[in-house]
C-alpha cells in the first residue's frame, strides 16, 4: 500500500507547574493510501492532540518538541506557513469533535463551506455554491438548497456533522481526520454517519484517521486500530487482533467494559483508577498503577514486542507470555 501519513517519534509539551511535561510521548503513526485506522484510548490519552500535531494545530501554549510528520512524503513540520495553510484542507483535513462549536454561529452553513473552497481555489462565489451544493448532496444532506441558507442553530446535530464532513471533503483531501464523529449523537444519527464514511473511503479512496474512545465505532469503520494510554502507543493490530486477541492489559480492561460483551444481568468490570494526568506519570509502564498483571519488571520502560507482521504490544507481561513454552 501506498503511505500516505508516517508519524515517528512525536512528542508534544505542554506547560505545568513542574516545567514543560509532554502529553505525547515518542507516538509512531502510520496510515496508507485508502485505509481506516483507529486511534482510541480513554479521555486525555493523548489522541486528539496527536490529531492536532499532524495539521500543526496544537494550540499554544503547546509546542511540538520532536518527531517526524510526513503526509505523503513531505515533512509537515518543516513547512513554511504558507505551506502548511495550503496542505489544510487539500491533502489533509480534519473533522473536528463538536459540530456546534466548530461551525461559525452567524454564517449559514452553505457560506461557510463557500468560504472552505474559496481559500484554496481562485473561484467565484457561484462555481463555489454549485459545488458546496453538489457536496451537501454527496454527503445525504436532503435539500441542500433549504440547508444551504441554514444557520447551525436552525439544523439537527446529524446535519451539522454532515456540514462539517462536506467542508473537509470540498477539496477532497488524501487523508480525512475525524476527532469522534459520532460523539454526541443518537444511534441512528452515529450508524448514518458511519456508513456515509465508508462511501466516501470505498469512492474516493480517501484515507481515514479515527478519533475515538468508542470500540463498537471502531468495529464498525476500522482496518487497524492503534491503542494509545498515557500519552504513549500501548498496543497495534489489525482490528481483529486487537479487538479479539488482545495483548495489553489496558486493551483487554476497554474490551471488558464494554456493555456488549457482557452476558444478561452481568456486573461490568471496570478498569481501576484513572489515567494519571500529565506530569504525574509513573515510572516504568504509565499503566502499571492501575495493571493487575504488573510485576517487578515493570518499572523499566516496557519493550515493544512484535506478533506477526501488523501486531506490536508495549507490554513486560505480554512479552512473557510470547516466550513461555
Amino acid at each position: 500500500m501506498t503511505g500516505i501519513l508516517a508519524v515517528t517519534g512525536l512528542a508534544v509539551s505542554f506547560p505545568h507547574e513542574r516545567g514543560r511535561v509532554r502529553v505525547v510521548d515518542g507516538v509512531d503513526l502510520r496510515v496508507d493510501a485508502g485505509e481506516a485506522v483507529a486511534h482510541v484510548g480513554e479521555s486525555g490519552c493523548g489522541k486528539s492532540v496527536t490529531a492536532l500535531s499532524i495539521l500543526r494545530l496544537v494550540p499554544k501554549p503547546g509546542r511540538i518538541e520532536q518527531g517526524r510528520v510526513e503526509l505523503e512524503g513531505r515533512d509537515v513540520l518543516g513547512l513554511p506557513v504558507a505551506e502548511m495553510r495550503a496542505l489544510r484542507g487539500r491533502h489533509a483535513a480534519m473533522i473536528f469533535q463538536e459540530p456546534m462549536t466548530s461551525l461559525n454561529p452567524v454564517m449559514t452553513a452553505g457560506a461557510q463551506v463557500v468560504e472552505a473552497i474559496r481559500l484554496h481555489d481562485r473561484i467565484g462565489f457561484a462555481e463555489a455554491r454549485r459545488r458546496t451544493l453538489a457536496l451537501f448532496e454527496e454527503v445525504g444532506i436532503p435539500d441542500p438548497s433549504a440547508r444551504f441558507d441554514a444557520y447551525p442553530h436552525q439544523l439537527s446535530g446529524g446535519m451539522k456533522q454532515r456540514v462539517m464532513i462536506a467542508m473537509a471533503l470540498s477539496m477532497k483531501p488524501r487523508l480525512l481526520i475525524a476527532d469522534e464523529p459520532t460523539t454526541a449523537l443518537d444511534v441512528t444519527i452515529q450508524a448514518q454517519i458511519l456508513e456515509l464514511m465508508r462511501d466516501l473511503r470505498e469512492r474516493f479512496g480517501t484515507a481515514i484517521l479515527l478519533i475515538t474512545h468508542d470500540l463498537g465505532v471502531v468495529n464498525e469503520l476500522a482496518d487497524r486500530v492503534v491503542v494509545m494510554y498515557a500519552g504513549k502507543v500501548a498496543e497495534e493490530g489489525t482490528r481483529t487482533e486487537v479487538l479479539s486477541s488482545p495483548r495489553h492489559p489496558y486493551t483487554q480492561g476497554l474490551l471488558r467494559s464494554m456493555p456488549a460483551r457482557a452476558n444478561p444481568g452481568e456486573r461490568l468490570r471496570e478498569i481501576p483508577g484513572v489515567v494519571p494526568s500529565a506530569g504525574t506519570w509513573p515510572s516504568g509502564c504509565r499503566f502499571r498503577p492501575r495493571c493487575d498483571r504488573a510485576f517487578e519488571a515493570c518499572v523499566a520502560d516496557p519493550p515493544e514486542t512484535r506478533f506477526g507482521p501488523t501486531a506490536r504490544v508495549f507490554c513486560f507481561a505480554a512479552a512473557r507470555d510470547e516466550v513461555k513454552p
